[in-house]
């Protein structure tokens, strides 16, 4: 994000502002904050709410928001809430942001903003020092300044160059005409309107007539004390993003049925987590947070990010009333008493109680059907929760033996989720003994919507990136086992190659030593494995491992930037696959792509945000998901999820774009969009 800059040299503008500010180097009012330009996109944690620009002297909320020091005091002296959640708020309740926020805001890199005479770059908190004591434009503008205070030189010096001045926007306070959209971190809310890069919620025109009916998204942070009885146990959901990866936080992509997480309840595919044990992890790499989030221990607690979706007026006004509203009594029994529902229980901010905002893949609510989202609750096996708390819907849950008996309020038309199937659901790391294992899971069917990437859509690798191509040629004895065990297959979930997931001690391969867990097989003795479904990959791999000699083709993957760690002596209970990172360093040939088709009215967004696409300092990056807000059609839909590339758009190849190109074209699909995607696997934690 480059910060409005005025130029240093406009007369007109210096005689409304005063002198140009020695801190900055820019025009600006007294009471207004500094202007800077940021060499690189500032991440979007560190931005304002209230002037969208990074922050400068940030203050914390009670309520878990972040804003500039003059923002937050000059919005305080005509309102008494927070410009986010609209909670009531004092600023006296506010104070500064951690040591650690500061120092990381300090380090931003600065353009000189006198670029004709100083082209250098330099910290954020250097750039005083530098304008009052290196910058050669500085020293000229103030020898300028005195020429002109000195009668003398008046009326004989050269007119000033003219250059095209930006002037500095009021800042975008939100109120009921505005729209936000809540990206990573509680100081992440960017105006809908804006083309911020990385950002879009497309579609989403401002008209007279959408003000009345939009206000905000609202996000909160929450603290969440997750227990394991088994130290060691997984927690059970998948991750996607990091630093090194134009996502930037890490984004919950999946929680797994009968899971720690699923059991706790809290947590949801999209939220954000910032925190592990007291440890910000939302500035660390994607191996980092994996690492973190895998530690051992009896208890974790994890502060996060969630969005609860946008407040809106009319839904405000329309909730007191329950006229055309039906009362439905539902009962889910459990076989024992931890198990879990597989309900997300969610406030919302303009009207009072619980409500559903989602139901889990696979849990005992989506499999029953009878329970569908956006359901108010109104009573839980017979306790009033008309103005209760999640927290309080979960204990009763939790404690309950077998029946949960609830009564739930839905407007018309809502329509029910479909009963799900038992054994429905499979893990993406399956993985079978080449050489006569059983497979772990039951066969999926194949899903037409799924091809390979086509030549047009098709990329070279990203940065930091190298795959490497091996031919593994091997005598053994006919009865010797390749001692390999596998994984993927293009029946799987999310399309995968077939992949190592394990060279076992026993065969010839360990004995070689040249084919390692995590390399892609692509074929056995001239017989292709890339179109392969597991079962036809184990097939295969089992009748040509009986012959004198096997030539093996694979695929290794190496990432210069984001080594894998050594997570070995860690993975006891976890069930191996290739992190996410990891397949993004995939040749294009080898994805499966997918049509997602969103449909939406007039007046809704699309409910996704976008990140990546060519940047000059970072030359062409994909383009990811890294936002869904609940309640919108991207959400509805179910199938875009975190993380997911988008390929192109209506059948045009986004590969090269820019924020600036794609976003325009999102905006212009009125009521319909195609999305083509390529989807994988989060890391398991």
């Amino acid at each position: 994000m480059l910060a409005i800059m005025a130029d240093p040299i406009a007369e007109e503008h210096a005689s409304q502002v005063g002198e140009l500010c020695c801190e900055c180097g820019q025009f600006h009012l007294l009471l207004d904050n500094h202007l800077y330009n940021f060499q690189d996109e500032v991440d979007d944690e560190l931005i304002c709410h209230i002037c969208l620009q990074p922050l400068l002297q940030p203050m914390d909320t009670p309520c878990g928001h972040t804003y500039c020091f003059k923002c937050l005091e000059n919005f305080m002296q005509e309102y008494n809430f927070c410009p986010m959640d609209r909670k009531k708020l004092f600023f006296q309740q506010c104070h500064k942001s951690s040591l650690l926020v500061r120092n990381l805001l300090d380090k931003l890199i600065v353009f000189c903003p006198f670029k004709a005479e100083c082209q250098q770059t330099m910290q954020r908190c250097e750039l005083e020092a530098h304008l009052q004591n290196r910058c050669p434009g500085f020293k000229k503008y103030k020898s300028e300044l005195q020429r002109k205070k000195n009668p003398i030189s008046k009326g004989k010096e050269d007119p000033p160059t003219k250059v095209e001045t930006n002037t500095p926007k009021d800042p975008e306070v939100p109120s009921g005409g505005s729209s936000l959209v809540a990206e990573s971190s509680a100081a992440a809310v960017v105006s809908l309107g804006t083309a911020e890069p990385g950002l879009v919620n497309p579609a989403f025109e401002e008209t007279e007539e959408d003000l009345p009916q939009r206000t905000s998204l609202v996000a909160e942070t929450t603290t969440i004390e997750i227990h394991r009885e088994d130290p060691e146990e997984e927690l059970g959901m998948r991750i996607v993003g990091g630093k090194d990866t134009p996502l930037g936080n890490i984004v919950v992509q999946e929680v797994l049925r009968d899971s720690v997480i699923a059991a706790d309840g809290r947590i949801a595919p999209g939220d954000h987590i910032l925190e592990v044990n007291g440890v910000n992890i939302s500035s660390v790499t994607h191996c980092q947070a994996v690492s973190f989030l895998r530690h051992p221990g009896p208890v974790l607690h994890l502060m996060v990010l969630q969005e609860k979706g946008f407040s809106n007026k009319t839904a405000q006004q329309d909730s007191t009333s329950v006229t055309n509203r039906e009362v439905i009594h539902v009962t889910l029994i459990k076989r024992d008493r931890s198990e879990p529902l597989g309900i997300k229980l969610i406030r919302k901010t303009d009207e009072a109680g619980i409500f559903i905002l989602d139901l889990l893949e696979g849990g005992l609510a989506a499999k029953n059907g009878k329970l569908s989202r956006n359901d108010r609750v109104l009573s839980i096996n017979g306790q009033d929760l008309r103005q209760g708390t999640p927290e309080a819907a979960a204990q009763i849950i939790q404690t309950t033996e077998s029946r949960v008996n609830f009564v739930i309020l839905r407007q018309p038309g809502v329509q029910l989720s479909d009963p799900v199937e038992d054994g429905s659901t499979s893990n993406s790391s399956s993985s079978s003994s080449s050489n006569g294992g059983s497979p772990v899971h039951h066969r999926r069917r194949l899903d037409q919507n799924h091809y390979r990437r086509k030549s047009t859509y098709q990329k070279d690798l990203p940065q930091g990136y190298i795959s490497h191509e091996k031919t593994v040629a091997i005598k053994k004895e006919p009865k010797e086992s390749l001692g390999i065990t596998i994984g993927g297959g293009r029946d799987n979930k999310n399309k995968l190659p077939i992949y190592v997931t394990s060279v076992q001690p026993i065969g010839c391969l360990f004995r070689d030593g040249r084919i390692k867990r995590g390399d892609v097989l692509l074929s056995i003795n001239g017989i292709d494995l890339t179109h392969l479904n597991y079962y036809e990959a184990v097939s295969a791999l089992k009748s040509n491992a009986a012959s004198h000699s096997v030539i093996l083709k694979a695929l290794e993957i190496i990432s210069l930037n984001s080594p894998e760690p050594s997570l070995d002596i860690k993975e006891q209970g976890f069930s191996w696959s290739p992190l996410w990172i990891t397949w993004l360093g995939l040749p294009s040939y080898l994805h499966c792509c997918q049509d997602i088709v969103l449909s939406k009215g007039n007046l809704e967004s699309w409910g996704f945000s976008i990140v990546g696409g060519f940047e000059e300092s970072k030359g062409n990056q994909p383009f990811f998901i890294k936002t869904i807000v609940p309640g919108t059609p991207a959400f509805r839909d179910r199938k875009l999820k975190c993380g997911d590339e988008i390929v192109a758009v209506n059948g045009v190849p986004a590969i090269g774009m820019s924020n600036s190109e794609l976003i325009p074209m999102l905006k212009e699909q009125r009521n319909k969009v195609t999305l083509t995607v390529v989807s994988w696997p989060g890391s398991l934690v």
